[in-house]
């Protein structure tokens, strides 16, 4: 399987291995190519390109996140990727490219060095799938690479020294659009290849959006405005929550680099492929919009369900990513994994994208000025995953759910007072409890409007068989600008109810001073947790509240094996082997419940044996927010390190491991002998 990680490790393999073989003697071009200069794109007001070509990030379908090398891509797939575009209103929404990606030739090319497409996947050839997909209005993909051969191990034909004749074919075949990935690249300098293959598309006379997708490994940002539409800047992703945040972070700094007609591409999506919840894939859509992403599905939409569906069809949230101004978003904040992104846009207004990477509920807030907006007397706040409108005085929060984003857009409206205030429903404690035992609770209802909020009511649910109970007052008969109604609840889930997170629902509903009705809906979770035992215990023996990792599930008692549960070996870390810890792959978040009663967290950590001589990571121990030991970077040649933290008093335990900085690639991580003393 493609996996960013495992793919870029043998990338790079193959890269080391050839490097100098081939020199730059393999590009077939009819005159040499220059590389060329480095030049930000940030620098170029006009598309770089000049051919009118991606001025809006390009949006339309991949089928390797769904579907990799497996037979079910094929010419009916691909068929009724193009029908769902149309029947599901997708095509009207924006979506225009149907993309197929490795595997769709045959291994070798025929006597003439011509590209055979695999008469198994696609019996009546490339041209006959471009002609269905363009009678629906649509344009067609293809995938090759910049070097030998492709990327899926099978090994199938790459452009390298091909490439005037590859980009013939792909024009003859009606192909408008080309992915041009990096393996087998022979050593070969990467501005010289995707060069050569830029002036070998141009040369076909058909316009064909050109996406450059080396990884980020030479920083094309940095030289690819007139070279490409489009470049990746990160490894491939993969469909879990560590693997989109890391990639968001390593696309998010890159800003200056985009505009239209030269996009940045932390790679496709993978809304709806079952590997995050429908809250992380919002963010998912929310992140790569405000950042001026290409959209790219990359789920079977045969098997869609409506609420994937519901985030790709958003038509408030593409519009953002559309916008023709065409600025990727800027991080205006990110203290402690609460992020603020304000995104510029054509009409003069803010998109502003309230993030959270936490796994319990934040509070996050902005104003219009931080985002970039004048002064005024009142702003409209359109919040864009509700389909609602505010107004507001000038600040913008929001108590956003774990992994959650609250997408919004702000502006100085002379409009405002026809809209509602903005409330802010908040949660002031830590959502655990334990089975059996009341807790309270203190939800808080916030006026951030212009104008006052009136007849405010404020209600919690749980779950079936929990007893909820206001111990306070509930309601409110004004709350003038940045007032808040505070309440106590007690909650108490039945003796017996087993350890896990469970959903609450906090709801307030309220009146503008016109009569205007509003309702405000957070969504909660609470988790039950029991106090860890006395003595000394193995992590990898015990519950935990929250598991975040890089790749494949956190395991326990054995390395991390990136997909499935349980497909781990043996933690070992400098040739020895450990029965007990925790198997995870950067960037990693572990959550335990201490309860006020431990002193002590010990493990001996590294980088697990596994990959070799791949890995870099920096290991952490959080104590209720703080940290209370680290280590510095690590890698594969070193021993394991001890490390102790004292967590006296502490309810809440984190272990962290980061990428140590170099980006996500083979990071293994052991806590080996992980325990806790209580």
């Amino acid at each position: 399987m493609r996996h960013p990680h495992t793919r870029t490790s043998r990338r790079r393999m193959l890269g080391a291995l050839t490097a100098g073989l081939l020199g730059t003697a393999g590009l077939a071009a009819p005159a040499a190519v220059a590389a060329p200069a480095p030049k930000p794109a940030a620098e170029t007001a006009a598309p770089a390109l000049a051919d009118g070509l991606a001025l809006t990030p390009p949006m339309g379908f991949n089928n390797w996140n769904s579907t990799h090398c497996r037979a079910e891509f094929n010419e009916s797939m691909v068929k009724g990727i193009a029908d769902l575009f149309v029947e599901k209103g997708l095509k009207d929404a924006g979506y225009r490219y149907v993309n197929l990606d490795d595997c769709w030739a045959l291994p070798n090319r025929d006597a003439d060095g011509r590209l055979v497409p695999d008469p198994a996947r696609f019996p009546n050839g490339i041209k006959a799938v471009a002609d269905y997909v363009h009678s629906k209005g649509l344009k067609l993909g293809i995938y090759t690479s910049a070097g030998t051969k492709t990327c899926d191990s099978v090994g199938f034909p790459g452009a390298l020294g091909h490439e005037y004749s590859d980009a013939r074919q792909f024009a003859d075949w009606g192909v408008d659009y080309l992915k041009y990935d990096n393996c087998n690249n022979q050593g070969v300098d990467a501005k010289v290849r995707y060069t050569t293959m830029r002036d070998a598309l141009k040369a076909t006379g058909r316009p064909i959006v050109y996406s450059i997708c080396e990884w980020g490994e030479n920083k094309p940002w940095e030289w690819a405005a007139d070279v490409g539409h489009l470049w990746r800047t990160t490894g491939d992703i993969s469909d879990n929550w560590g693997s989109m945040l890391g990639i968001l972070k390593q696309n998010l700094p890159l800003a200056p680099y985009a505009g239209p007609g030269h996009w940045n591409d932390p790679d496709m999506l993978e809304v709806g492929n079952g590997g995050m919840t429908d809250t992380e894939y919002r963010s998912h859509f929310s992140m790569w919009s405000v950042m001026a992403a290409p959209l790219l599905i990359g789920s079977d939409l045969r098997k869609a369900t409506p609420a994937t569906f519901d985030i790709l069809d958003n038509k408030e949230v593409i519009a953002v990513d559309q916008d023709p101004l065409g600025k990727q978003g800027t991080v205006v904040s990110s203290s402690g994994g609460r992020w603020v992104v304000a995104k510029e846009m054509k009409d003069g207004s803010r998109a502003v994208a309230l993030f959270n990477e936490n796994g319990t509920a934040q509070h996050i807030s902005t104003t219009a000025q931080a985002v970039g907006l004048p002064g005024a007397r009142g702003y409209t706040l359109r919040d864009l995953w509700r389909h609602s409108s505010y107004n507001t005085a000038g600040t913008i929060s929001a108590t956003v759910p774990a992994h959650g984003t609250v997408l919004l857009r702000i502006s100085a409206d002379r409009a405002w007072a026809t809209h509602p205030p903005a409330v802010e429903l908040g949660l002031n404690r830590s959502p655990l409890v334990e089975a059996g035992t009341p807790a309270t609770l203190t939800s808080v209802v916030t006026d951030w409007g212009r104008t006052p909020a009136t007849r405010v009511s404020v209600s919690l649910t749980g779950p079936d068989g929990w007893a909820v109970r206001a111990a306070s007052r509930p309601t409110a008969a004004l709350l003038p600008t940045g007032r808040s109604l505070s309440t106590r609840w007690t909650v108490t889930a039945p003796q017996g109810t087993p350890t896990g997170s469970y959903d609450l629902t906090l709801r307030a509903s309220y009146r503008s001073p016109t009569g205007l009705r509003a309702t405000q809906v957070l969504p909660l979770t609470l988790s039950v947790v029991v106090p860890p035992p006395s003595g000394t215990s193995g992590l990898g023996d015990l519950p935990w509240l929250s598991a975040t990792n890089g790749y494949g599930p956190v395991e326990r008692n054995t390395s991390n094996g990136e997909s499935a549960a349980g497909d781990g070996h043996p933690i070992t870390i400098g040739g020895t082997v450990y029965a007990k810890g925790l198997g995870v792959h950067a960037s990693s978040e572990v959550e335990y419940y201490t309860g006020k009663a431990c002193e002590k967290v010990t493990a001996d950590v590294g980088v697990d044996d596994e990959k070799g001589a791949n890995g870099t990571v920096a290991f952490e121990i959080w104590a209720d927010g703080t940290k209370v030991a680290s280590t510095g970077v690590l890698t594969n040649a070193m021993p394991a390190q001890s490390l102790t933290a004292d967590v006296t008093g502490t309810q809440v335990v984190r272990l962290v491991v980061t990428d140590g900085g170099d980006g996500i690639d083979s990071d293994h991580a052991d806590w080996a002998n992980a325990q806790v003393s209580c």
